[in-house]
């Protein structure tokens, strides 16, 4: 990607010649414990990441919604096993991030709480940084305050090298960036992308998700020179996965610059928790990764995983980055034993992968990832069905608008090592009224034999 390379290069020494180049300045702090104790299996502590309880209160109001009489039902004491979270290897309640929580927060407090260029930055989030690069296969990596937020700072970076070339004017139509974005990517990707095309320095093309012919056609017809494609890796709501081998075909085509959304990948997907990219095995196509620490890694907290001058560009341009105070020393300490806990404790991820295979064969819908989506239609037949899992025992959240379109209201479901087969079965048999009807589907493929 030498071209991306040397617009890059030419953004930052038009920063540095107007010394707004940013850089951070890490205060030190004594090294976290070098090898945090991990397991060869569950241990107790794994039901507290999917064991809840609600008040009574609140769980008659949920019952209550869409207008439904609702009578105090004694037998429902509040007690319920979560599917609507996404701590999907269990990690948030690991002995070992909660100790390393515990410990930074007795030795700190919440740590010098500044922005991260003034005074908030430490050498825990260096070593944080560091190990989400070696995990991306990255050359650098930025720790944000959040998910949101490092999607926002990549988008303003992007659209900062059109204003920055253009020296003092806005940039002409041919000089901004052409943004290629999936129609279902994350708010926080289209909120980026829309800002720039306020502040004029992008354009957009939306694509019909996953449709590479689409996207395709869309980047045949661009003439513009400084290309972009942003996709969900893992897409939030329909559990699909975005086509990378498609994508690394035309992206060695068109010479653009592929930006991912990793953040329900990472630690899930590829045998040592790279990612989605690590499972389809193109790593080095993806120029630069973005995730969060708060799903698989069961804390808090963004990241972008990217080039050395990448990472110069977005911390002296992202806005969101540049402008939110940092994160507290005891949660990055405790990201940083989850990053170890998920390396060390591989049977995580299997055991999340047979979840999904379990799934699959109780119920024969179609799934691809432990992001399961039972779409039931309106808004009414969603908080029916809300209800029902309620009342026999679950938390599932229904999903409406504006988060899914009209009409295609959905129970959205994911799958976590805490699990266990026991609660699949039983969730599954509650879902029965809003599963494919087995028994028809069997009499079809008889009848169609004749």
């Amino acid at each position: 990607m030498a071209q991306w390379d040397a617009l890059v290069d030419a953004a930052l020494a038009r920063l540095e010649t107007r010394s707004l180049l940013r850089a951070t300045r890490p205060i030190a702090l004594a090294p976290p414990p070098a090898a945090p104790e991990t397991f060869a299996g569950p241990g107790p502590w794994d039901r507290a990441a999917v064991e809840i309880r609600l008040d009574l209160g609140t769980l008659h109001k949920w019952l209550a919604e869409g207008g439904e009489t609702v009578e105090q039902e004694e037998n429902l004491d509040g007690n319920l096993i979560l599917f609507s979270g996404n701590d999907y290897m269990g990690l948030s309640s690991h002995p070992a991030v909660r100790e390393a929580a515990v410990k930074a927060a007795q030795e700190y407090g919440m740590g010098p709480r500044g922005s991260a260029l003034i005074c908030g930055y430490t050498t825990y989030h260096k070593l944080v940084e560091e190990s989400l690069a070696e995990l991306k296969k990255k050359e650098d990596c930025l720790l944000c305050p959040t998910g949101f937020s490092a999607n926002m700072a990549v988008m303003m970076a992007l659209g900062s090298i059109s204003s920055l070339l253009a020296v003092g004017r806005k940039p002409a139509e041919d000089e901004r960036i052409a943004i290629f974005s999936d129609a279902l990517n994350h708010a926080s990707i289209i909120d980026g992308i829309r800002l720039l095309e306020r502040q004029q320095e992008a354009l957009v093309f939306v694509y019909k998700h996953c449709d590479m012919f689409h996207l395709d056609f869309l980047l045949s017809s661009c003439s513009m020179v400084k290309k972009v494609v942003v996709t969900d890796s893992l897409f939030s709501m329909d559990g699909d996965f975005a086509p990378f081998p498609e994508l690394v075909k035309l992206r060695r085509k068109y010479g653009f610059l592929l930006v991912i959304d990793d953040a329900h990948g990472t630690l899930v997907c590829g045998e040592n928790g790279g990612g989605a990219a690590e499972l389809f095995d193109c790593e080095n196509d993806i120029d630069i990764s973005v995730g969060t620490l708060s799903k698989a890694a069961g804390c808090q907290g963004g990241f972008i995983a990217c080039s050395t001058r990448w990472k110069s560009l977005i911390q002296s341009r992202g806005r969101s980055f540049i402008f939110s105070t940092a994160l507290p020393v005891p949660v990055v300490a405790s990201v940083h034993a989850a990053l170890y806990v998920s390396r060390k404790e591989r049977w995580r991820r299997s055991v999340v992968w047979r979840h999904v295979q379990y799934f699959a064969s109780l119920t024969r819908v179609d799934i691809t990832s432990p992001i399961i989506s039972i779409v039931v239609g309106s808004e009414e037949a969603a908080l029916r069905a809300g209800r029902h899992l309620l009342r026999s025992g679950f938390h599932v959240t229904p999903i409406r608008p504006p988060t899914v379109p009209p009409n295609s209201c959905r129970l959205r479901i994911t799958l976590s090592a805490s699990h266990s087969s026991d609660d699949i079965k039983r969730l599954v048999d509650a879902l029965t009224p809003w599963l494919p009807d087995k028994h028809a589907e069997q009499s079809y493929a008889a009848v169609s034999k004749l």
